[in-house]
């Protein structure tokens, strides 16, 4: 009973995962074809970066339910979000420090993703009653 109640947020959750990888790789795809190869790696690390960080919020998030464990949810809640932090920062500073890509791409993908998870709330809007 109380994971049938979880279902909703997290199928909404891996429809959001599959949206940014998606917009991702069309990134990737469009770099490529621009620019160069390099360009289109490069945006497709950046995504990536923000793809694994928000998978392991997405984990945390919903790791536990019912209304007894409400503690516990919001313990993994917020201990979701500092682990999407460190994961963020010790893969951009890994990917500063030893990998040679090219810079704008990689950033500029990081906040396209950045901005799906924005505004994925008005692509998600469900007006059926």
């Amino acid at each position: 009973m109380v994971s049938t109640l979880v279902q909703p947020g997290r199928q909404l959750a891996k429809r959001l995962l599959c949206l940014q990888i998606g917009v991702v790789l069309i990134a990737a795809m469009f770099a490529i074809v621009s620019v160069d190869v390099q360009s289109g790696i490069s945006a497709l690390i950046g995504g990536g970066i923000f793809i694994i960080a928000n998978s392991a919020f997405a984990f945390c998030a919903f790791l536990f339910s019912g209304a007894r464990k409400a503690k516990l949810i919001m313990a993994s809640i917020f201990g979701g979000e500092v682990l999407k932090i460190l994961i963020t920062v010790i893969l951009f500073a890994a990917v500063y420090l030893y990998g040679g890509l090219a810079l704008k791409p990689l950033q500029l993908t990081y906040l396209l993703a950045l901005g799906v998870n924005t505004f994925a709330p008005v692509l998600f809007i469900n007006n059926n009653k």
